[in-house]
This record gives structure tokens, sequence and C-alpha cells, in this order.
């Protein structure tokens, strides 16, 4: 048995006073594009760490993050009007600003002062990489970080919804070196290559690959045969840079996931140009539209044909939470053992009041994940190994619908 139930538990609970939830609240997060608050469509629903919360712009051009619920009677923000100082909420006229603090209750007497003993929950929100972000933690609030390949163009943006627990889908993309020769074994293979065994599939590929801790979190390298040498960085707790994308795998709760994959180019545009924030493609798929049909594992069958679906039975079909407990787990599962032992660790740290890894102190400070020295290496292995396409999806995200809360309800 590698976890017990208790420490599966720790692990895979996001909301607020969790363990696990309290360790990822001492990171920014983000929450979405940059076009998805506009002057026309100025709110956006979002559930982050099993919170609601409402995403705004007001007239001034100001964003802010907001519990979704008035403090009044409940009543979903969402909705509420915007305006020069804030929110008002739609219902009562109880106006919010960024920080959460409420400068009016219409419907109170003229001299009331009533609004100065209310506070909504706000967060900080800050710009960055074509996203937004926020930080749900306590204070001080540590900068938000900052990576090394912000200085070459990001050029898309796509988020993919998961049906499970965060660290299901960090597990599969960035720790676990032999599924990519077995699971993948048709749709990542060079053209002409011959697989002689399914059950081997491409295995013998692989000559080995190392996992160790290192100052931003994990540092795993996978050596082909063939000489290819491949090196990922997980910046803890949930940001992974493979070859030209970082993902940021973010809990909407316990059971649900986006994972972002922001996608940058080889050609530098100078350390600062990206910092310059303006909106880039930006697709998302709707987790039904990955199945065959609409329903939750086992009800439907998922699509094995191409690999991004592949990945996606692999993580849901774990169940909403693996059951760890359960698991039997090889030599070949070390780097699944050194992050989860890792998170544990750090969770611990949080409790004690410390710092956990990779939160910085100093803006100017910049984590390095490598990009620069593999930068030159994908290009040519991408257009060798993976199809074209296969994981940029087809439907570009539309604008704001009024049924975001029905959307997440039929997620939950």
């Amino acid at each position: 048995m590698f976890l017990n139930e208790e420490e599966n538990r720790k692990l895979a609970q996001v909301g607020p006073g969790t363990p696990g939830g309290e360790l990822l609240r001492r990171y920014w997060q983000p929450i979405a594009g940059l076009h998805q608050v506009t002057e026309g469509s100025p709110t956006a629903f979002v559930r982050i760490l099993g919170e609601d919360l409402v995403l705004f712009r007001d007239k001034s051009g100001n964003v802010g993050l907001l519990a979704d619920h008035c403090a009044h009677r409940g009543a979903s923000l969402l909705y509420g009007r915007v305006e020069e100082r804030g929110i008002a909420c739609a219902y009562h006229g109880w106006l919010y600003d960024t920080k959460g603090s409420c400068l009016e209750t219409p419907a109170e007497p003229g001299d009331s002062k009533f609004h100065l003993t209310v506070k909504q929950r706000a967060y900080p929100v800050e710009k960055y990489l074509g996203l937004y972000w926020t930080y749900m933690g306590p204070p001080p609030v540590p900068p938000i970080r900052r990576f090394d390949m912000e200085g070459y163009p990001l050029q898309r943006i796509t988020v993919m919804p998961h049906d499970a627990s965060w660290i299901q889908a960090l597990e599969n993309n960035g720790l676990d070196a032999t599924h990519i020769y077995i699971l993948h074994q048709d749709t990542g293979a060079r053209q002409g290559t011959v697989i002689a065994n399914t059950t081997r599939g491409r295995i013998d590929e692989l000559a080995s690959f190392d996992c160790e801790e290192v100052s931003c979190g994990v540092r795993y390298t996978m050596f082909g045969r063939d000489g290819y040498v491949e090196e990922d960085r997980i910046v803890f707790p949930n940001l992974l840079r493979r070859v030209n994308q970082i993902q940021i795998h973010t809990p909407i709760d316990d059971t649900h996931t986006n994972c972002y994959k922001l996608y940058f180019s080889r050609e530098p545009i100078g350390r600062d140009g990206i910092r310059d924030e303006e909106p880039v493609d930006f697709y998302v798929q709707d987790a039904f539209e990955l199945k065959e049909g609409r329903g939750v594992y086992p009800d439907v069958r998922y699509r094995m044909n191409q690999l991004g679906y592949q990945d996606i039975m692999a993580i849901e079909t774990q169940g909403g939470i693996a059951p760890r407990d359960n698991w039997r787990l090889g030599t070949a599962d070390r780097g699944i053992v050194l992050f989860e032992q890792m998170l544990l660790r750090e969770i611990d740290r949080v409790r004690d009041g410390k710092d956990p890894v990779a939160v910085v102190r100093n803006p100017d400070d910049v984590i390095d994940t490598a990009y620069e020295f593999f930068r030159d290496r994908w290009h040519e292995r991408l257009t060798q190994v993976v199809p074209a396409g296969v994981q940029v999806f087809a439907r570009e995200q539309g604008s704001r619908t009024a049924s975001a809360h029905e959307a997440i309800a039929a997620r939950s």
C-alpha cells in the first residue's frame, strides 16, 4: 500500500480549510482567459478550489474576483451591474469594489452606515501570460511567479477539463514516462513504426528515466534509445513545463480540474515582451465532446483514436479521486511516489506556518524551467512524432452565457 485513506484525502481535497486546499492557496492560480471579461461581457463565473466566484471588470477597467453570492441574501453577482466603482448586485443594489468593500446599500436609510459593516470575500487578480490569475491564501500576498519562457511569444492557450482530481492529471502528463510508449503506442509513434507486440507497445524505445527533486519542484528526464533526451519540470505544486508548453492543472474542486496549456514560440522577443498582455488564441474543449455520448464513465466509451483522448480515459477512469490505498506500484512509478511524498511534506510545512517549496517573495526572481535549453530540441521531435494539431481543439470559446451555474452543476 502506497498511501492510506487519510493521506489520499489530504492530497485530493482542495476546499477551504483542507490540508491540500491550504497548500494550493499559497500559489497564484489561473482562472480565466483575458477575453473572458470585456466591456461588452463584464462578468464571468469562476469555480476554483471548491469556491464559487465571479470575475468582473468595472467601468473604470478594474478587474476583481468576489464570492459569487451577495452578502445580503445570496443572489448571484454573476448577473450584477458593473459600475464605475465596482459591481452592484442586481437584486437590491449592494455595491462592492474589487477589494470586497461594500460601498452602498441603496434600500437602507440615506444616513445609514450599515454598508461599512459588510465585507464580501475578495481575492487579488493579476494578468500574466494571457490569463487572469488569483491568489487565495493568507497575507502577505507573494508576487506572481515569473517563468523563463515569458520572453518568448505566447502562441495559443487551450483548456482541457477533466472529471478527476488535479493530481491524476498532473501525474499522467508529467510524472509517467512509460505510459507514453504503451498507451500512445499508435498515436505517438513515428510514421512507419511497426508495433510488434501491442502489450509492450514501444516501451523498448525508452532506455531509462530519472526523477529528482530540484529547487522549483521535480525534474523528470527521459532517455530514448535513439539518443533523444527530454527533460520536463514540475514547478511545484501543479505547473508542468513540457517541451514547448506549460500546463497548469488548476482544481475546480476535489473531482474536477481545468488543465491550461500555454504554447510558446522558439524565437525570443526580449525578456519583457510577453508582459505587455494581449489576448491570444484561446481554445476550450467541452468535456462531453471528448466522449462518444453524454454521461459519465462507464456509461460511455472514451474515444481511443487520438492521443489527447487516450490521456483523458486514463485520468478519468481511475475515478474522481483515485483510491491510492489500493494501488500496486512498481519501479516505473517512482516519479509518482516522489511527488506525492513531496505534497505530504509541504502540506505539513504549511500547517506549521512555513512557506512551501517554490513560493517566491522577490518579484524579480524568475523560475528556471530549462526552456531555453530544450526549445531547440522540441521542434524537430514534435514534427516527427506528434500528428499535427493533436492538442489543438477545434472550438474557440465563445462569449459568457447566462447558464454558467447550470453548466457547473451539470459537471458536478
